[in-house]
């Protein structure tokens, strides 16, 4: 999934969701007022985890897709054999 169809999930939920998604920015908002230091703190450590399961989930569609290659790639090296 690339970045645009990552956002475009985003806002699909956000305009399914209204309430949900303002209430959500309501609290994160007065969290941000009342702790900013913690905010920031878990709002970095949010980014962090997310683009480290975007690296993950992008490596493994690419060995995933090497490894159909190679089956298709043997199996039509079966078929020639026959």
């Amino acid at each position: 999934m690339d970045f645009s169809g990552f956002m475009n999930s985003i806002i699909s939920f956000a305009q399914n969701h209204t309430v949900l998604v303002i209430v959500l920015a309501l609290g994160l908002l007065f969290f941000m007022y009342r702790k900013p230091k913690v905010f920031f703190g878990l709002l970095f450590l949010g980014l962090f985890v997310a683009g480290l399961f975007y690296l993950i989930t992008s490596m493994s569609r690419s060995g995933s897709e090497k490894k159909e290659r190679l089956l298709q790639e043997e199996e039509k090296q079966i078929d020639n054999v026959r």
